[in-house]
């Protein structure tokens, strides 16, 4: 059954394997000061009513600027947070919203045609470096500089299982899974532009399906960043459970459509 408070724990439980968590009596706070300029690692993170917007918006903003990072905020359950988005605005917060469809995996494997081309492995140190320029030359992912610390510490953590797809042996595709409990998901699919169209990515997830019921994981997550990618994943057993509207501020930078390339 869904359940929207598992996907919001589960999401906290992903942030917290690369980045300190501090609760609040209004949310938390995550930060990494040796990966300042990724978002995911440094934001203040609200998905209930805020009773005390102006205080919880200047203690933020401090907290941040006194570590020399950019105060933003991610926000969840936007449409109990109106008061809290006026009052950021006013306080020359930029603020962006974004529809983010929740996908859940049927459990259902789509049969499709064997490649003989393809190969598909775990990253282990020995093809790290090879994963790693992959995901590092997306720029939807905040390019080398915002990866490679941040592709280190997965690679390090027992959560995670990163897969590297070779076609005619060339490295082209990663992914990889997080799991928490008995559920996971599924994170930083990436293909180089060059292999893109030959289907690599429905070889790489129909592997990843298979790793989840060896593994018996009940619960397979993707949180697709655009309607073209959810499209994709739909193709494979991925059912939409929810859309969740949310909204992003930050004093100032770019915003993640910009980063994203939206």
């Amino acid at each position: 059954m869904f359940s929207l408070e598992a996907v919001f724990k589960m999401d906290c439980a992903y942030l917290s394997t690369f980045t300190t968590k501090i609760d609040t009596s209004w949310g938390m706070l995550f930060y990494n000061e040796n990966q300042p300029n990724y978002y995911d690692a440094n934001h203040a993170y609200i998905q209930r009513t805020c009773d005390h917007p102006m205080s919880v918006i200047d203690e933020v903003t401090s907290f941040y600027q006194d570590k020399g990072m950019i105060p933003r905020f991610y926000l969840y359950n936007i449409e109990q947070l109106q008061a809290f988005i006026s009052v950021a605005k006013a306080k020359h917060y930029h603020y962006e919203e974004f529809n983010n469809p929740v996908k859940l995996w049927n459990h259902k494997i789509i049969e499709i045609e064997t490649n003989s081309r393809v190969t598909i492995e775990k990253v282990t140190v020995d093809n790290y470096q090879e994963a790693l320029e992959i995901e590092g030359s997306i720029t939807e992912f905040g390019g080398m500089e915002t990866i490679k610390n941040i592709f280190q510490e997965q690679f390090n953590h027992t959560a995670f299982t990163h897969y590297l797809l070779r076609y005619e042996g060339i490295a082209c595709s990663t992914a990889c899974i997080f799991v928490d409990g008995d559920q996971a998901r599924l994170e930083s699919v990436a293909t180089l532009e060059a292999y893109r169209g030959k289907g690599l990515i429905g070889a790489l997830i129909q592997f990843i399906q298979n790793e989840i019921i060896k593994r018996k994981i009940k619960q397979l997550w993707v949180f697709p960043i655009n309607e073209t990618i959810e499209k994709i994943y739909q193709k494979y057993g991925f059912q939409t459970v929810a859309n969740l509207k949310n909204g992003h501020a930050y004093l100032e930078g770019k915003s993640i459509k910009e980063i994203q390339g939206g």
